[in-house]
């Protein structure tokens, strides 16, 4: 409904879509405020509504991945209480009337790559928080009242490629590392207590503080307080050493593979044991390299939990443990599967029991959809082209969380469908961090400096070539995972498969087809949905040629994924840009992303648009 002549006020009626992910209004004639009733939704993929009339508050309940609330009349303060902060990559509320400081919630918003609030009135200086912005890409803070020193944290940002400073009141010196190398990327004009930086922002010299003059020499009563004060202080402390030091090396306790379990609610073997029926064969949900997993319920949580209970006896199980305890110690992101609590104790036999309590994922794994079982009923089991999109969009989320917005990357090293669950709303969330490493201690070197099969870490199919040959762990080994996995979803066909022989590979299989011949290799359920039901030949001409150009993109995507350089592949922060465009250009929405005086959002030299 963007870019039309619909007046009025938005009705409060749209409230009662509960569900709706993309709401999109741009570009037409509607006033008044917002209606309470949008608070409804939760967490959306994309809310616009800029270039209208609106007026009165920004409701702080309402989120989205993607919020563009420019070129209106809002007043107030701008709040943003939602759960899902950590997932929001873009907000622009440019062009307003909003007031107050700069919230230091935006410093949660750890996906953040597009932040526009130029022209409202918003005062303060520049909140600290936002230096955990690492992924940021572009900041438009200009024409407002900020004021104080420019923070010299944005130095670290090296992703930052834009940066709008001008007409506020900032003063003190202009930082000169990172972004502020380069007088084309950032502008600091209209601020008339700067000086330093570079040359060629033309700016006055910063004065040297002179040296402060010597006051009268302290009384003897001042030098004795501050003799007793350093001497208390030192006793102190070393008090306090002493005392961490006997705690940290008392016997009393004994510790587990991760001290993470002092953050959850302990449960007991006895606890999971009634969770699941006697870990019942009936509850038995899947098994994996180091243990199985079971549906139970747990009366702490008064909900349906899956139960990952390890086998001690394989190799590598208490590793692994050790591994996923550490990775999902602090992580929280919308598409990683959410731990609940972890059981290290002992059964009823005397031996070690080791388990992690997850949330459970109804729809099951990815696996279970591509490749169902005969006697499931294939034809219950599919995944329309929609539905692929926002899987493969939920598992490059995760992925570019990791890689560059958790404060250690984080490679996963397992990728593959069945590692990936499906709860009700078909979510994706990535799980199974058995095999994760955090890149300073892979960077010290692991298991595959070896050669042989025992010291490569991953699944057959997915594993990226260069861990074959002695490569170390790094984030373009999953980017090469997802590449696969990519190519899995549209083809369905498992890099496994008896075709794939004989230095053939899905890679090569797609790469040959690719661009006249992949319609001949998709998925042909992909190719009868949909189109059949229109009526009117030229919308379902239409819907044809975007399915055409949303596959080949795809394909182009999952070929660049997982070519053999490993330089060669693309960075996830890419992967989760592209694939938002190739969706919203299927779906034919967010076209109208162009904005006056600044960049497009979508790269004009992205290579899904080389394929159109």
């Amino acid at each position: 409904m963007f870019q039309n002549k619909l007046s009025g006020r938005i009705p409060p009626s749209i409230g009662n879509i509960t569900r709706l992910s993309y709401l999109d209004l741009n570009g037409n004639d509607f006033h008044g405020s917002i209606p309470s009733s949008l608070g409804n939704w939760g967490f959306m993929e994309e809310l616009s509504i800029s270039q209208n009339k609106l007026n009165g508050t920004i409701l702080k309940q309402v989120g989205a991945a993607q919020i563009d609330l420019s070129r209106n009349s809002f007043t107030g303060s701008l709040l943003l209480e939602v759960d899902n902060l950590e997932n929001i990559w873009l907000i622009d509320v440019s062009e307003n009337k909003l007031s107050g400081e700069i919230p230091d919630t935006l410093g949660k918003c750890q996906s953040m790559e597009l932040l526009y609030m130029n022209g409202n009135l918003f005062q303060g200086t520049i909140p600290e928080s936002l230096r955990n912005l690492k992924g940021i890409q572009e900041i438009d803070l200009s024409r407002n009242n900020l004021s104080g020193q420019i923070p010299k944290y944005f130095e670290e940002f090296h992703f930052l490629e834009y940066l709008n400073l001008s007409f506020n009141n900032f003063e003190g010196e202009v930082p000169k590392g990172g972004i502020f190398r380069n007088a084309s990327t950032i502008s600091v004009v209209g601020n008339s207590k700067l000086c330093g930086g570079i040359s060629e922002l033309q700016l006055r010299p910063c004065l040297k503080q002179a040296s402060k003059k010597r006051g009268k020499p302290f009384s003897p009563r001042i030098k004795i307080t501050v003799i007793i004060v350093v001497v208390s202080s030192v006793i102190l402390l070393s008090c306090i050493f002493v005392t961490l030091y006997w705690r940290r090396n008392s016997p009393k306790k004994a510790s587990s593979p991760s001290s993470t379990q002092n953050q959850w609610l302990q449960v007991s073997y006895a606890d999971l044991l009634q969770a699941t029926d006697g870990f019942s064969s009936a509850n038995l949900i899947g098994v994996g390299s180091f243990g199985s997993v079971y549906k139970g319920i747990l009366e702490c949580f008064e909900t349906l939990v899956a139960v990952k209970v390890l086998n001690l006896m394989q190799q590598g199980a208490l590793k692994s443990f050790a591994a996923e305890c550490e990775a999902l110690r602090n992580i929280r992101h919308r598409n990683l599967v959410k731990i609940l609590t972890v059981c290290s104790g002992i059964d009823f036999n005397g031996n070690d029991f080791k388990a992690l309590v997850f949330e459970y994922m109804p729809n099951g794994s990815l696996e279970e959809w591509l490749h169902p079982n005969v006697d499931e009923q294939p034809q219950l089991r599919n995944l329309n082209l929609t539905q692929r999109l926002n899987i493969a969009i939920d598992v490059a989320l995760a992925l570019d969380y990791l890689h560059h917005h958790y404060q250690t990357p984080i490679v996963h090293r397992d990728l593959k469908p069945s590692n990936i669950l499906l709860d009700d709303e078909m979510v994706a969330h990535v799980g199974d961090f058995g095999l994760t490493k955090f890149l300073s201690e892979a960077a010290e070197g692991f298991s595959q400096n070896q050669t042989t099969t025992s010291g490569i870490k991953g699944s057959i199919g997915y594993i990226p070539p260069e861990c074959g040959m002695g490569g170390k762990a790094s984030t373009h080994g999953d980017v090469y995972s997802y590449g696969i996995l990519l190519l899995e979803m549209i083809t369905r066909k498992r890099p496994t498969d008896d075709m794939f022989k004989d230095n053939q590979s899905l890679h090569h299989f797609v790469k040959s087809a690719f661009p006249e011949q992949v319609m001949e290799i998709i998925d042909p359920r992909l190719l009868l949905e949909d189109a059949e039901a229109i009526q009117d030949s030229e919308n379902r001409n239409n819907l044809r040629n975007r399915t055409h150009d949303c596959l080949v993109s795809l394909a182009s995507i999952g070929v660049s994924c997982s070519t053999e350089s490993p330089k060669e592949r693309m960075k996830m922060r890419d992967v989760v840009m592209e694939m938002h465009a190739i969706r919203d250009l299927y779906l034919e929405v967010g076209i109208h992303r162009q904005r006056q005086n600044r960049p497009l959002l979508l790269g004009e030299g992205s290579s899904y648009l080389s394929n159109y």
